[in-house]
């Protein structure tokens, strides 16, 4: 077997980011949040002053990504052209805009070369909407995480508003429907289950409670402690 991966797949605010970051801190692999890419893409577009509706623009941008991304105290953090970015990617706005942005197949394509150029020993553990099905189809376990819409804009409601950003939860609602609809719907690589994948819903457990769920889960299946 090659580097391993473990695939964290799901809807926005399913909780999969804070699980994966805690996985790779306890397993010392290296983490990946995939979208990360389209939102860098989507900041992009806001300083150009580039029309998302073309991705024309955009690819150039795609095919060379001049990005650092690491793990620090259980966050990740990204320097794109030199310049922390971390929090200004993190807004409802470039949220949205990441969306649209990845429905392009060609932008995908493009992007997916840096993703899987993350995949370095011991191992890598990524979040994103096709980890499992697309970016590393071989990873050697899988986990697709929902949880119930309400429970999902609430918890983005609360990451916001902890970043310092204004949030309303009706227009969270309304915009995390938009994007799921966007995410299953795409005809490049949508947003389902791997067929090996657990399934697993975070509604009514904790982020500690999954953590110990999808680690014991994790252990059986590598034969590791």
């Amino acid at each position: 077997m090659g580097i391993p991966v473990i695939a964290i797949d799901g809807p926005s605010s399913a909780g999969k980011g804070t699980l994966c970051r805690s996985i790779a801190q306890y397993l010392h692999w290296h983490a990946l949040d995939s979208g990360i890419f389209y939102r860098i893409l989507a900041l992009a577009a806001i300083q150009d002053n580039i029309n998302i509706e073309s991705d024309n623009s955009l690819l150039a941008i795609a095919n060379h990504l001049d990005i650092h991304i690491f793990l620090i105290d259980n966050e990740i953090q990204v320097i794109f052209a030199g310049k922390n970015i971390t929090n200004e990617i993190r807004t409802q706005k470039i949220d949205n805009m990441a969306s649209c942005i990845a429905t392009f197949p060609r932008i995908r394509q493009a992007i997916l070369y840096h993703q899987r150029m993350f995949r370095k020993a011991p191992g890598l553990i990524a979040d994103g909407r096709d980890v499992g099905t697309v970016i590393f189809p071989d990873a050697c376990v899988k986990i697709f995480l929902d949880a119930s819409l309400e429970v999902r804009a609430y918890r983005r409601m609360l990451q916001l508003q902890e970043k310092g950003f204004d949030a309303n939860l009706s227009q969270i609602l309304s915009e995390i429907k938009k994007r799921d609809n966007r995410d299953i719907n795409r005809f490049t690589a949508p947003l389902i289950p791997a067929k090996d994948a657990l399934i697993l819903n975070s509604t009514f457990i904790s982020s500690n409670q999954l953590f110990k769920k999808v680690l014991s889960y994790i252990q059986k299946k590598l034969n590791i402690t």
